[in-house]
């Protein structure tokens, strides 16, 4: 059963797209329930990162599932009524209240690409295998869908993605800028474990402030909101993660941080 499967390792979550038969595609359903999960965990006190990652090491995930397609994107009303819930499931991982780290084996393709472009980071094993095959499916992509994409890797990679539907793996994934990591298969795990948990031991007023002011700064200038800014800011000066921080420096020991 096509599934998202969500699992807890003290402050990290990580949640797994399970459709082994059609390696991990993201079904409509899925697409549904993928930004009510990302939000329950981004409110979880005691969630601090989340990892986003395909349930068997062949793929992340292979697309949306293609196999619905007759059903769901029929007529035009139909197809907008999918794309509104797709656009919203595969931009999720960019608004969640918490770190976000896609971390990829095998397939990632079409939807799966733009649900790690989405991502705050992405830890790619060396056998992952991209592509953007919507020109092969005679498929139209929204621009909002695309922002995320040239904000990652430009313009002229963007391009060429999307215009070209090639298939490249995890060296050139690194060198466009897509990747963030490239580690052995065998070792992605425990790299993406312990750098969620390295995260995890952060302040989360300063980690939030960070990915807020990342936001606002590669956003539309119409779009901006300076005002929430400077509220997640003001927030941590302060606060008791503030102080803790401080007082960890000078007696030399590890901080205790608690969010607040």
């Amino acid at each position: 059963m096509p599934e998202l499967l969500v699992s807890h390792d003290g402050p990290i979550a990580r949640v797994a797209i399970s459709h082994p038969e059609r390696r991990n595609a993201i079904t409509y359903d899925m697409m549904l329930a993928l930004p009510r999960v990302l939000d329950e965990l981004g409110n979880d006190a005691n969630t601090r990162v989340i990892v986003l990652t395909g349930a068997t090491p062949e793929a992340f995930a292979a697309g949306g599932d293609i196999s619905e397609f007759k059903a769901l994107r029929e007529s035009r009303e139909d197809d907008d009524r999918y794309m509104a819930v797709t656009n919203r499931a595969l931009l999720a991982p960019a608004t969640c209240a918490k770190p976000v780290i896609a971390s990829i084996r095998g397939f990632c393709m079409g939807g799966g690409l733009q649900l790690a472009v989405s991502c705050d980071l992405r830890f790619v094993a060396d056998d992952a295998v991209f592509r953007m095959p919507a020109a092969r499916l005679g498929v139209g992509y929204a621009a909002v869908g695309i922002e995320r994409f040239i904000a990652v890797i430009g313009l002229a990679n963007t391009t060429d993605l999307f215009i070209s539907a090639r298939q490249f793996g995890a060296d050139e994934a690194l060198r466009i800028g897509f990747a963030d990591r490239v580690i052995a298969a065998a070792d992605l795990e425990a790299e993406v474990d312990a750098y969620c948990k390295a995260v995890a031991n952060n302040a989360p007023l300063t980690v939030a402030a960070a990915r807020a002011a990342m936001r606002e700064a590669i956003a539309d200038p119409a779009r901006r909101d300076a005002a929430a800014l400077k509220r997640t800011i003001d927030a941590c000066w302060g606060s008791h993660d503030y102080h803790e921080g401080r007082n960890a420096f000078l007696e030399k020991r590890k901080p205790r941080f608690l969010g607040c």
